[in-house]
């Protein structure tokens, strides 16, 4: 996110953009029943939206801000607050102190979720990664390379992270092509083991691993990682968060959270789960172990 917006983070920007369209409606004298009426949604989803725990569309941010019969410099920033908000970029280094933090934000996003649907092309996912894998792939990390002691403590934040994996009210379904479960960041020795954790994880009851083999013909492209994210407060709506190269892009609109569920049933159609799962990881496993 650049412009003046650009040092918010996405709460911030997000929080900012309620307040000021509550500000707009409550300076016109409209109730929020009048305005729902006036811009065609609910009143729900007008308190919703004022709460911060909805992000409107720009169609409905332009028709808000006729409605309330807002001045023009209040529009046009109304206007460029809500394109801030839908596209909002938490930059690795320069947005976010340090890794460690990262993974307690990451943490506090999934205890706050009752679902997380985790799609990923490239690398075992974080919450299976075993220490070692977690190192070397940290230490790969070149956006915002790790003091000695960042290191540390963000290996330690992710083992942390991964004790919500035991906690029941919290289900997990995670789709894991077959190149990310062959990528070698360290010995052949420490991806044995990371595939046997990703075996011994796949029984939890409230944990479904779902894996892409190659030999199965495509039915969509892999393209890129990206986890969904369903809260446990009924009154947010779902969101999408993507993991890229500069930054973490947080996904909040509905078209474009709809484009990523799309994707992640056409993924899942053709994945194998459970103990034909477990034989592919066993099988991997065994391969690796004759080539070591």
């Amino acid at each position: 996110m650049t412009g003046p917006f650009s040092a918010w983070t996405p709460g911030e920007s997000r929080q900012r953009l309620a307040e000021e369209l509550k500000r707009a409606r409550s300076i016109s004298g409209l109730s929020g029943r009048d305005l729902a009426q006036r811009i065609d949604i609910s009143q729900s989803k007008v308190s919703r939206v004022e709460s911060g725990s909805a992000v409107p569309s720009l169609p409905e941010v332009r028709a808000w801000a006729e409605a309330v019969e807002a001045k023009d410099d209040v529009r046009a920033f109304l206007l460029a607050l809500t394109e801030a908000t839908h596209t909002n970029v938490l930059r690795w280094r320069t947005d976010l102190p340090g890794r460690a933090h990262i993974q307690d934000q990451i943490e506090e996003t999934e205890r706050d979720a009752r679902r997380i649907l985790i799609f990923q092309p490239s690398v075992v996912p974080g919450l299976m990664q075993t220490a070692e894998y977690a190192r070397r792939v940290f230490e790969m990390f070149e956006e915002r390379p790790y003091a000695k002691e960042e290191l540390a403590a963000a290996i330690a934040a992710r083992l942390d992270r991964q004790l919500l994996l035991f906690d029941e009210s919290c289900a997990f379904e995670l789709l894991i092509t077959e190149g990310a479960l062959r990528w070698r960041p360290g010995p052949l020795s420490l991806l044995v083991a990371q595939l046997d954790r990703v075996s011994s994880l796949s029984t939890l009851s409230n944990v479904t691993v779902g894996l892409l083999p190659q030999a199965n013909q495509a039915v969509v492209p892999h393209s890129h990682a990206f986890t969904v994210y369903e809260p446990k407060n009924e009154q947010r709506e779902e969101f999408v968060n993507v993991e890229m190269v500069h930054g973490n892009l947080q996904v909040l609109v509905g078209a474009d959270v709809a484009a990523y569920r799309r994707r992640w049933e056409s993924l899942a159609r053709n994945a194998i789960r459970d103990d034909e799962a477990r034989d592919f990881l066993r099988s991997l496993a065994d391969e690796m172990r004759g080539s070591a």
